[in-house]
């Protein structure tokens, strides 16, 4: 481990000093990597494009946050980039461990849940975008085209993990290889309308699984908050430990989500909608009218509690998919002219 360990700073190093006008660029491109875009830019932008696609995205982004939260912490003893670094381990290395805020998350580091979250969300968007393209021509280089894209965009994720020493280039691959595993195996198996109870019976499971799964190796001697005490020890800056980096915040968003998901499609907002076809122009006013309010929702209340935090952004997570299926479609077709949105049969 301490030769993988070694050769992860080195491409830190290579990167940082080679490419140091990049910086933003990687900045930017760890964000469009985060798992909250995948709930909050992602899922709404998709969903108002192609339904199915959107909600299945929304499955692969809670199911394998999930997951990766549970690789965390039975990899427990993987330490993150800015620890190993920071604690002596490889102080020659000249790479500027506190420079970007995002070096004092309080996870584990592997498998790197940017790489392994994103990728798994955004493989039912490749396979559509591959099947669209298949249908509409023969070539086989353009058929290629959106995995091309897909796998290119990711890279560039991994890439900017290790530039900010967030992860190492093995926790960056762990996360590739597992998030466009879990998207071929997954995906095509995602439920897309069930009985509420259905929802209710997920969100309750993800919890109680993940709870039992915790207590049960805190039972067993393995304390799976080392990287909160080492997080709070080595951050330059207090303000950097958000607590939404805390593996418990990934969880409340995971249930929440499944939950608001199955309350939205029974919604009577919904249901109202479910018959009718949003025009292009109507699709485009609730996408950004979604985003504006997912972002808002997203910034409302930030108790320092963390009890309260938990269960904030567990109601919040809740509200997501009503905002984006139910209660902002209706509102722009209530305000729309009659007959600008044709009725079809799903």
């Amino acid at each position: 481990m301490e030769t993988a360990h070694g050769a992860g700073i080195a491409v830190a190093e290579a990167l940082q000093n080679g490419l140091p006008w990049l910086e933003g660029a990687w900045l930017g491109v760890t964000y469009l990597g985060d798992p909250k875009c995948a709930f909050l830019v992602y899922f709404p932008a998709v969903y108002y494009a192609e339904r199915r696609v959107g909600l299945a995205l929304l499955w692969m982004a809670l199911v394998s946050e999930w997951l990766n939260l549970i690789f965390k912490w039975f990899l427990f003893g993987e330490r993150p980039f800015w620890w190993v670094h920071e604690s002596g381990y490889y102080s020659q290395a000249p790479v500027q461990v506190h420079q970007f805020p995002v070096s004092c998350e309080t996870g584990p580091g592997s498998p790197s849940g940017h790489c392994m979250i994103t990728g798994a969300a955004l493989w039912p968007v490749m396979t559509a975008a591959s099947d669209l393209v298949a249908r509409r021509t023969r070539s086989r280089w353009v058929q290629l085209v959106p995995a091309v894209a897909y796998g290119l965009f990711l890279l560039a994720v991994g890439l900017s993990r290790v530039f900010i020493l967030a992860h190492f280039p093995h926790q960056v691959l762990g996360g590739l290889v597992a998030g466009a595993a879990l998207g071929r195996l997954l995906a095509p198996q995602v439920p897309l309308e069930r009985e509420l109870s259905f929802y209710g019976l997920v969100a309750l499971a993800l919890l109680l699984g993940a709870s039992l799964i915790y207590w049960t190796l805190v039972t067993l001697g393995f304390d799976l908050a080392w990287s909160i005490q080492l997080a709070s020890k080595w951050c330059e800056r207090p303000e950097w430990l958000h607590l939404d980096t805390r593996p418990f915040a990934s969880l409340g968003r995971d249930a929440g989500t499944a939950l608001g998901l199955g309350v939205a499609l029974h919604s009577p907002c919904y249901a109202r909608l479910r018959r009718e076809r949003l025009g292009p122009g109507q699709r485009v006013a609730c996408l950004l009218l979604a985003l504006g309010a997912l972002q808002a929702l997203g910034a409302l209340g930030q108790p320092h509690q963390l009890t309260l935090f938990y269960v904030l952004n567990f109601l919040k997570a809740v509200l997501g998919p009503c905002v984006v299926l139910a209660l902002v479609p209706w509102l722009v077709h209530s305000l729309s002219p009659r007959g600008a949105a044709p009725p079809h049969a799903q």
